[in-house]
């Protein structure tokens, strides 16, 4: 009996287990079923404008088909006929019957089936009169269109016009929404972590910035390291640089160290025409790298959505500060343990709003600035790996000669040694075509068309000779490169120096010293020629911008160390609209007096030691003439002095 009764039991549960499965599998029928409908809904209602368009379109084109095509056949059954033919008929009795059209001044009739239309050019009074003779049956009417045909006939090219522009604007925009009106979407180019190819061996000349990444690329791998002793991990970091620098570079080359996906914006993608779309792209956005998290956020150019709210007149009310306030709250609420990190990039830290870098939002700020000498050097290496060099050939005189410049313009250096190479048919680059380049990113290209003057021409050799030979003479001068008299860009002639190497603080001899360096081409041309030109204006602009410096902001003048006015600051930065003038008009008069002294006291100080040299003025200056370029090695074999030594860069007076 027992036994039974548990076969029996087991029968029920198998039942009911089959029962179970049964519905189960019912009920994800019909759940797969209703959301299939769903989509299928979606899907239709997502299309339903484009379909709209397109059956409206293709009716306008089968209406306006058909009243073309009913114009033509009424074309084709009534024929026109003169009025002389018309009359000739009625003499002849061929006409039986006519109609007067009275509102378009016609005549209507048929011949033999055929109708005929005439249009009456006089007035006729003998006509009725005729037709009356030879009984001819005579109606009249006025032939009537609909105020609304005529109207539609009149605007359907135009409303055809602009169904097709409406059609594709809207096919367009679909497009670049994504496939659908997805105003909010955050249009972040994702790269794979498989696609991410930069790595920190391709990151050369910012070895601390590098170092500072460490972290950030510490944390993506491991995250629990830092969790489990309690260690917050910056949220975001902020990139801070001259443009060229690699600050993206360093953004991709730590998702390339990591092995993290690397999403990609630019702050202008956020603000759009319509109002809030940039606060929902920024909600995307965030919600993206979350659900892709480890990976990397990256915003180029924040400064666009990022700057001071209340800038200018705008007021708060703006689709800019709304996308930054909605940057701000997302940032606030980012989990430090959700394995995202925002990096963000710019070349304008100073018109950043403050609650962007506060702690806690950005909370690492890591500067990125033009390479020095070995920088310089590393990157030219890394760049040179892409094109056929000498085997012999040397990067020192490139990176020493180069400074200030970042590692896009080191690469454009050694892209345009390789195109100058291609042009002479070379195989590959050399010393002197990256010399060359070299000459070309900094001076401008030759200028060989342009025809001189002979006059101009001496003119220019002897101001460039000045300024080469008042900065061999001066003993705190930079040292002297290069000079040529080949116009190149908006100069007729350059002369480059070579700075001494790592300076970042300059006294006040060596600004005055570079003043007289600036004021040799105008001293040579008045020694000279007893006249002056205009080739000197950049040197005096620049001569008198350094002095009103070391007056006005630097101390450095018998005024003593006060720091005279404030510097005017833009208004699209929330900063003072106007300038308050804090300069006495006695202490005004005091400061022109003190920089007129120290630019005049400069200049006959030139005036001086050139008179002293003129011989070597003279000769150097008619060497350039026959030469027209003169490197260090060849001005001091001819002058007869030892060639200056120094750690260098590049600087230049024209």
């Amino acid at each position: 009996m027992a036994s039974d009764q548990d076969k029996k039991n087991n029968k029920n549960n198998n039942n009911n287990k089959n029962k179970n499965d049964f519905l189960q599998d019912l009920e994800k029928k019909l759940k797969s079923r209703k959301d299939k409908e769903k989509k299928d809904d979606k899907q239709k209602n997502k299309n339903t404008p484009g379909r709209f368009s397109l059956f409206l379109i293709l009716g306008l084109i089968i209406f306006t088909i058909y009243m073309l095509v009913n114009s033509g056949n009424n074309q084709q059954q009534v024929k026109e006929a003169s009025y002389t033919d018309f009359y000739n008929n009625v003499v002849n009795d061929v006409i039986t019957e006519c109609i007067f059209i009275r509102n378009k001044n016609i005549i209507r009739y048929t011949i033999n089936k055929q109708k005929y239309e005439t249009k009456i050019p006089y007035q006729d009074e003998s006509l009725l009169a005729l037709l009356r003779k030879h009984d001819v049956k005579i109606d009249s009417k006025d032939e009537e269109r609909s105020v609304f045909v005529e109207s539609l006939i009149q605007l359907l090219p135009w409303i055809l016009i602009m169904g097709v522009i409406w059609f594709f604007l809207m096919r367009q925009l679909r497009g670049r929404m994504g496939g659908g009106m997805n105003f909010g979407k955050s249009r972040a180019k994702l790269i794979n972590r498989e696609q991410v190819k930069e790595r920190f061996t391709d990151v050369k000349g910012c070895e601390e910035a590098k170092e500072d990444m460490e972290d950030v690329i510490a944390f993506l791998k491991n995250p629990q390291k830092f969790s489990r002793i309690g260690a917050r991990v910056p949220k975001g970091v902020l990139l801070v640089g001259p443009p060229g620098t690699g600050k993206t570079l360093i953004a991709k080359a730590v998702a390339g160290e990591a092995k993290v996906p690397f999403f990609s914006m630019s702050g202008s993608d956020f603000v759009e025409m319509f109002v809030g779309v940039g606060a929902s792209r920024v909600r995307d956005l965030f919600n993206t790298g979350k659900k892709n998290a480890p990976c990397i956020l990256f915003i180029d150019e924040i400064d666009a959505v990022g700057r001071t709210r209340g800038a200018g007149y705008g007021g708060g009310h703006d689709e800019r500060e709304q996308t930054l306030n909605q940057m701000l709250v997302e940032m606030d609420g980012f989990d430090t343990n959700s394995g995202v990190i925002l990096v963000a990039a710019t070349n304008r830290p100073d018109v950043l709003d403050k609650a962007l870098l506060r702690p806690g939002r950005f909370d690492r700020q890591i500067i990125i600035d033009n390479p020095d000498v070995k920088g310089r050097k590393a990157i030219l290496e890394v760049h040179a790996k892409k094109i056929k060099l000498e085997n012999k050939t040397s990067l020192d005189a490139i990176a020493q000669g180069t400074p200030g410049f970042t590692g896009a313009d080191l690469a454009n250096i050694i892209n345009e040694a390789a195109l100058i190479a291609a042009k002479e048919n070379k195989k590959k680059v050399n010393e002197q075509h990256l010399e060359a380049a070299k000459d070309k990113v900094i001076m401008g290209v030759e200028r060989k068309s342009i025809l001189i003057h002979e006059d101009e021409k001496k003119t220019s050799a002897f101001h460039e000779a000045g300024h080469t030979l008042t900065g061999l003479l001066l003993e705190r001068a930079d040292i002297f490169h290069k000079v040529s008299i080949i116009p190149r860009s908006r100069t007729l002639g350059q002369t480059s120096f070579l700075p001494e190497d790592g300076r970042h603080t300059i006294s006040r001899e060596k600004i005055l010293t570079n003043i007289k360096v600036l004021y040799g081409g105008r001293v040579a041309e008045e020694l000279v020629f007893n006249d002056i030109t205009n080739g000197a204006a950049n040197d005096i602009e620049r001569a008198t911008k350094l002095v009103k410096a070391m007056v006005c902001e630097w101390g450095m003048s018998s005024l003593g160390p006060v720091t005279w006015g404030e510097k005017e600051q833009p208004v699209f930065i929330a900063k003072e609209i106007s300038r308050r003038d804090e300069v006495s008009p006695e202490y005004a008069r005091k400061i022109d007096n003190e920089i007129y002294q120290i630019l005049t006291q400069s200049y006959e100080s030139v005036k001086q030691m050139l008179q002293s040299n003129i011989k070597k003025l003279k000769l150097l200056a008619n060497t350039l003439l026959e030469k027209e370029t003169l490197t260090v090695d060849e001005v001091c074999k001819l002058l007869k002095i030892k060639k200056p030594t120094g750690k260098k860069f590049l600087s230049s007076v024209s």
